[in-house]
């Protein structure tokens, strides 16, 4: 079985307030990350989620990463 770890981020404005979500999930369990910066840019928000999310697993493991991001899913900005 794999983690699963949902990604979704807003900005008002680039730069501008935002803030970041990550939910993960584990069979039956379920946990919920989410954080702000008064002055930050939308690709700083995609990176936090993906980054923040993936830094809460302690152990090895199968993990599947879902985000609307094409900066983070392909590294680059299109």
């Amino acid at each position: 079985m794999s983690i699963k770890v949902y990604t979704n981020v807003a900005c008002k404005g680039n730069p501008g307030p935002g803030g970041w979500g990550a939910l993960i999930i584990d069979g039956d369990s379920r946990k919920e990350l989410y954080a702000g910066n008064p002055d930050t840019t939308n690709n700083q928000m995609e990176l936090a989620a993906a980054i923040e999310g993936l830094a809460t697993l302690k152990e090895s493991c199968s993990v599947e990463l879902f985000t609307d991001s094409k900066y983070v899913m392909d590294g680059r900005i299109t």
